[in-house]
């Protein structure tokens, strides 16, 4: 990798379109890439698994043709990535499309990726354990939770996500309490401008209900069962995305076929009110109604 310190310009700004999950981030950067000379880091903890593209959302192949893209297809859907291993793959890409002249461009909805890459964060570089991860998901989220308070018992995170406690299970048995002693900021030799992209409830509601049923047009179904047959566990970080994991629960037969729409639209308009969540706390976020004078109005900021 080339120094960044030398190899990327001293005053790069890198613009970040951000928001939730169906508002039309893709588009605007895809329009926002042609329009600068760009290629587009993508920011999403789910694009990162390979041969997952449907409930991933990931970019169509005439957009690939259009515009290049990085930070894709990065692990296989049988184990775990974690947000310290795409901050290199981000840095690296961001180095190398400056360094041939071209603007790179973060678009994504996962905050946590988002803001790791634009201010600087690492986590230590204890790497995952596959192993111990097999045991652990074996453990109930209850049984998780006293371990992580055993180990750390002023451990400050997400209780109720599984996947976050068994990180912090696997960091604390090889580093020791307490976790806030790991988190740690390199800041990057670039700066970012923010931009988010919103739409009424209403409105961003019925695209998700929209982009759910496509999504089962373009073969989710079969996607996900060829997943499993291939040996990647249901309860893997990849499957546990929204789309995928209510795909599961109705080959496994939870759910029937005619609820399966709904479920699927159902989690992603939690995890659009979550992402919302995070990026309306950020206040370096302007904000820009998404519809066709959107990238006018974002290219007219930038400028």
């Amino acid at each position: 990798m080339a120094d960044a310190q030398t190899a990327l310009p001293t005053q790069l700004l890198i613009p970040a379109v951000v928001g939730p999950t169906a508002v039309g981030k893709s588009r605007v950067a895809l329009e926002l890439a042609l329009a600068l000379g760009g290629e587009i880091v993508v920011a999403d903890s789910r694009q990162v698994y390979r041969r997952l593209e449907i409930a991933t959302n990931k970019p169509l192949p005439e957009d690939r043709r259009l515009v290049r893209y990085h930070c894709l297809d990065l692990a296989e859907p049988d184990r775990g990535y974690n947000v310290f291993q795409y901050v290199e793959a981000a840095r690296a890409a961001i180095e190398d499309i400056a360094s041939r002249g071209k603007l790179p461009i973060v678009e994504g909805g996962s905050g946590l990726y988002v803001d790791a890459v634009l201010d600087g964060l690492s986590l230590g570089g204890i790497p995952p354990r596959p192993e111990r991860r097999i045991e652990l998901g074996r453990l109930s989220l209850e049984e998780l939770g006293v371990l992580v308070r055993h180990l750390d018992r002023d451990a400050k995170l997400d209780f109720k996500n599984r996947v976050r406690l068994e990180r912090a299970i696997e960091v604390l048995e090889v580093s020791g309490p307490p976790l806030t002693r790991l988190r740690t900021r390199r800041a990057p030799p670039w700066g970012a401008i923010r931009v988010g992209l919103q739409s009424p409830l209403d409105i961003l509601d019925s695209r998700i209900a929209d982009r759910s049923l496509d999504q089962l047009r373009r073969g989710l179904i079969e996607e996900t069962r060829r997943s499993l047959a291939d040996g990647v566990p249901p309860d893997s970080q990849a499957l546990k995305g929204t789309g995928y994991a209510d795909t599961v629960r109705h080959l496994q037969g939870v759910i029937t076929r005619d609820e399966l729409p709904a479920a699927i639209a159902r989690s992603n308009r939690q995890l659009a009110r979550r992402q919302l969540t995070w990026f309306r706390k950020d206040s370096r976020v302007r904000w820009f109604d998404a519809g066709p004078e959107a990238l006018p109005a974002i290219l007219n900021y930038l400028e």
